[in-house]
C-alpha cells in the first residue's frame, strides 16, 4: 500500500517578482514531490502566496491599486513558475481565498478555547520586510540584517496575543523526540537554542483602523490577524482543513479526510515542509506552537536551505544583482537553470549565483557531458544501423539505491554527483576504447551497448531532477534503433 506523503513550500509575499532564491525551494520540494512518486507514494505537494500583511496592503496604497487586484495580479506571476520550471505541484493556495480565510478563523477560535489568545497593550520595535517584531540581539547596529535598507517602524497599540511561552517544554520535548525534526541538524540546535532562552508571547492582530488589509478577527471587528499567524495555517487549509473536518478528533478511521490522509495523525506525521533559514522560528517554533494549542500533530519535518548570493554579496535591487528565473529559463532553459540550483547549491548552505558560474557548469556538465554523450553514442549506432535492447540491469539497481540514499537525506548534490560519475566514467570508454576505428560492428556493438545503457540507466534516475531531458533521453534510448536527435544542450 503506497504511503501518503505531504510536501509545501513556504508561501512567499506578492509585493516582489519571484526571485531565484524561491525558485532554489520550490525545485528542491519538486524534486522531493517526484521522487516519492516515482516510488509509488501518493503526494500532495503545496505551495502558493502569502497575501495579507502591511508591506502588501501598502504596495498596492502606493501604486493606486485596490489591494485584492494588486495580489491577483502578482500571485499569477507565482502560478506562471510551474510552467517555466516543469514543477508539479497540485495545489496552489493564496491567503485570500475563502476557504483560507475561514481554516484561519477556526484555527483562531480553537487556540482562543484553549486560553491561549488575550488582549493586551504593547510597543515594539517592528521591520516590515520581514513582518517581524526584532528585539535589541537581533539587530545590528539597530537595523534589521536582512532588509538593512528598511527602517525599523515603532508599533504601539493594543493587540492579542498568542500564548507562545506556554508551549517552550513542549516544543523542547519535540525536538528532543524527533532527532531530525530540522534538518540540518545545526539548525534543529539552533531552535533548540532559540525556545531554551525563553519564549515571548507575540502579537497576533493589528488594529483595522491602521491596516485594514488581513483576515477579520472572529467576534471582533476591531482588528485583523497578524500575517504570521494567517498565513502558517495555509499548511493545512490547502488540505481542506475546517471546511472538510470541523472535529479532527473524531474522524471515522474508514473515512479519512484529506487532511487526516496527508496531514497524518500525532502518532504518524506525514507533512514535510520547506524553509529558508530566515524562516526556522516562524516554521519550527511558531507553527508548531500553534498546532499544539489547536490540538492538531505537528510536522514531521521541515528542511531549512541557505540563501543565494550573487558573486558574495546578497542580492539586492539597488546592486542590481537580483536574479530573475524567468530570463534565465528563458535564455537557457528549464532543465539548465534546475541542474544548477540542484547540482551548484548546497542543499543546506548558502549558495552563490553568477552568470559565469551559471556558464561554466552549463558547458561542462550539460553542453560537454550529459548532451556531447548521448550525441556521440548515438550518433556511432546510427552510422552503422546497430540495433539494441537496452533494459534496466542490475548495475542500474545499485546506482538506485546509492541515489535513494542521497535523496532520504536531501543531498540533491550528491545523488546528481552520482550520476554524472557515471555519465563521465561511460564518456572515458569511449575515449578508451575507440570504437569509431573498429571494423567489426560485432565488436563496436560489444562497447557501445554498455555506455548506453548507462545512459539509459541514468535518464531513468535523472527523471525527478531534469524530467524533460531524461524524458527525451528515455524515449531515444528505448528505441531498437537509436538515432541522433537534436542536441539537448548547445554549448554557450
Amino acid at each position: 500500500m503506497p504511503d501518503k506523503f505531504y510536501i509545501t513550500t513556504t508561501l512567499p509575499y506578492v509585493n516582489a517578482k519571484p526571485h531565484i532564491g524561491f525558485a532554489l525551494e520550490i525545485v528542491q520540494a519538486d524534486v522531493i514531490a517526484r521522487w516519492r512518486r516515482a516510488r509509488g507514494d501518493e503526494v500532495f505537494f503545496n505551495t502558493g502566496t502569502d497575501e495579507h500583511g502591511l508591506k502588501i496592503w501598502r504596495k498596492a496604497q502606493e501604486l493606486g491599486m485596490d489591494t485584492q487586484a494588486y495580489a491577483d495580479e502578482n500571485a499569477a506571476r507565482f502560478d506562471d513558475l510551474k510552467r517555466a520550471l516543469n514543477l508539479s505541484y497540485n495545489a496552489f493556495i493564496r491567503t485570500t481565498e475563502p476557504r483560507h480565510v475561514a481554516a484561519a478563523q477556526e484555527f483562531w477560535q480553537r487556540c482562543e478555547q484553549h486560553g491561549d489568545i488575550y488582549k493586551r497593550n504593547y510597543k515594539i520595535k517592528y521591520c516590515v520586510g520581514c513582518e517581524l517584531e526584532k528585539t535589541e540581539s537581533e539587530l545590528t547596529d539597530g537595523i534589521c540584517p536582512i532588509h538593512p535598507n528598511l527602517e525599523l517602524e515603532t508599533i504601539a497599540e493594543e493587540n492579542y496575543f498568542f500564548k507562545f511561552s506556554k508551549y517552550q517544554k513542549k516544543l523542547l520535548e519535540l525536538y528532543v523526540k524527533n532527532s531530525d525534526f530540522v534538518l540540518p541538524k545545526w539548525r534543529l540546535k539552533e531552535i533548540q537554542n532559540f525556545v531554551a532562552g525563553g519564549l515571548e508571547d507575540f502579537s497576533i492582530s493589528r488594529l483595522k483602523a491602521k491596516m485594514p488589509w488581513g483576515v477579520p478577527v472572529p467576534g471582533d471587528d476591531e482588528h485583523v490577524m497578524y500575517v504570521w499567524f494567517d498565513a502558517l495555517i495555509n499548511y493545512i487549509s490547502t488540505l481542506g482543513w475546517s471546511v472538510e473536518t470541523q472535529n479532527f478528533a473524531s474522524l471515522q478511521k474508514d473515512k479519512p479526510s484529506t487532511f487526516e490522509k496527508f496531514w497524518g495523525t500525532a502518532k504518524k506525521p506525514n507533512a514535510l515542509q520547506i524553509a529558508g533559514k530566515d524562516n526556522l522560528r516562524q516554521q519550527a517554533a511558531m507553527w508548531q506552537a500553534m498546532l499544539l494549542s489547536a490540538g492538531l500533530p505537528s510536522s514531521k519535518q521541515i528542511l531549512i536551505h541557505g540563501f543565494i548570493n550573487s558573486g558574495g554579496q546578497k542580492m539586492s535591487k539597488s546592486l542590481g544583482n537580483v536574479v530573475d528565473p524567468f530570463e534565465l529559463v528563458e535564455k537557457y532553459g528549464t532543465d539548465a537553470v534546475r541542474y544548477y540550483l540542484l547540482a551548484e547549491i548546497s542543499p543546506f548552505e548558502d549558495g552563490d549565483f553568477t552568470i559565469e558560474k551559471f556558464i561554466v557548469r552549463y558547458n561542462a556538465d550539460l553542453a560537454n557531458g550529459l548532451g556531447n554523450l548521448v550525441s556521440r553514442v548515438a550518433t556511432l549506432l546510427e552510422k552503422d544501423a546497430i540495433t539494441l535492447t537496452l533494459t534496466l540491469s542490475p548495475r542500474e539497481r545499485g546506482l538506485e539505491e546509492r541515489i535513494n540514499k542521497g535523496m532520504r537525506a536531501y543531498q540533491f548534490n550528491n545523488a546528481l554527483k552520482i550520476l554524472w560519475d557515471v555519465l563521465r566514467a561511460a564518456d572515458e570508454t569511449l575515449s578508451r576504447q575507440k570504437p569509431w576505428e573498429i571494423k567489426d560492428l560485432a565488436g563496436k556493438k560489444k562497447i557501445l551497448e554498455p555506455v548506453a545503457q548507462d545512459i539509459l540507466n541514468v535518464a531513468e534516475l535523472l527523471q525527478p531532477f531534469l524530467p524533460d531531458t531524461a524524458e527525451k533521453i528515455i524515449k531515444q534510448f528505448s528505441a531498437k534503433q537509436i538515432k541522433k536527435s537534436e542536441g539537448l544542450f548547445p554549448r554557450i
